[in-house]
């Protein structure tokens, strides 16, 4: 079967996204805890995952490579509670906009973990991005959380980035030695594990009696969003794909409207406008440095 074209893939993965993030909301307003709620997400991810992983016969990775995703999923499950606490602060697409800081602070972590090397446009264009951050978190939000606590919301959002752009580094060591399949089985069970003892010491078991069927939607669009966004990665170069995961501010944008009355004010715009246009800088810089190295003509330089 022929898979549809990788801007369709990454777009499709963004809209599953802020629908995660939009259900997470509603199912957290109405009463269940976020590390309940963020609990079951992944263990109900990780039984689906592990029931197809099962039936496709796949060979268990070796230990080092277990290792590596057992440490990488810290960085995602600390990520993803700290995302869901913020919702339960500030509005959907400010915490939207704000996490979209996590591309520009790609490039300072892969400098820390990979050595590689950050340009003066580079470093340049990130100070503007998060100046753009800056000005979104001082954003009001008609409709928002009513008894959220913005500064809270702001550095729940703010970890959350950093480590989302930790994990994407570590997960790129991996994306040319194991398939997709295993890969968002190794995203789903590790969180589920590490999350499961916490939940049962410090928390409610269960969600909600009517926030069941969420769960179980939230589960399948958590695994489509990362299955989604490694087939698209695997087949189109990330500068080409990286503009198209900003559809997500449209998105959430629309849900925080439909689902909760949430009006974004002008600086949320206007803060997405800065980080977007700073990202897309250290996008082309990056490309532009690779071919330079590689001695590519710079007049090749959209190929």
């Amino acid at each position: 079967m022929r898979l549809p074209h990788p801007i369709l893939l990454v777009c499709f993965g963004v809209a599953f996204g802020c629908s995660v993030d939009a259900v997470m909301k509603h199912i957290m307003l109405g009463g269940t805890g976020v590390l309940t709620a963020t609990s079951w997400r992944y263990i109900l991810g990780s039984v689906i995952m592990l029931a197809l992983f099962a039936s496709t016969r796949r060979p268990i990775p070796a230990l080092p490579a277990i290792r590596f995703h057992a440490l990488r999923s810290l960085a995602q499950v600390i990520s993803a509670f700290s995302f869901f606490y913020s919702l339960t602060q500030i509005a959907l697409a400010e915490a939207v906009v704000m996490g979209f800081t996590a591309a520009l602070m790609i490039a300072p972590i892969a400098r820390v973990v990979l050595g590689e090397k950050m340009s003066p446009v580079t470093i340049g264009a990130s100070l503007v991005g998060f100046a753009g951050a800056a000005l979104a978190a001082t954003a009001h939000t008609e409709g928002g959380p009513p008894d959220g606590n913005r500064l809270y919301g702001t550095a729940a959002i703010l970890v959350s980035a950093v480590l989302y752009a930790l994990n994407i580094v570590l997960l790129r060591l991996r994306t040319k030695e194991e398939d997709s399949l295993t890969l968002v089985t190794f995203m789903n069970v590790f969180p589920a594990l590490f999350l499961l003892p916490f939940m049962l010491l410090f928390a409610d078991w269960t969600p909600e009696t009517d926030a069941w069927p969420m769960m179980g939607l939230v589960a399948f669009l958590g695994i489509g969003i990362w299955w989604l966004m490694t087939l698209a990665y695997g087949r189109a170069k990330a500068q080409v794909l990286a503009p198209f995961e900003y559809t997500g501010l449209i998105w959430s944008a629309l849900l925080g409207y439909v689902f909760f009355q949430e009006v974004p004010g002008w600086r949320v715009y206007a803060g997405a406008a800065i980080i977007i246009a700073a990202c897309l800088v250290v996008a082309f810089e990056t490309h532009f440095v690779s071919r330079r190295e590689a001695k590519i003509p710079a007049s090749d330089i959209l190929t």
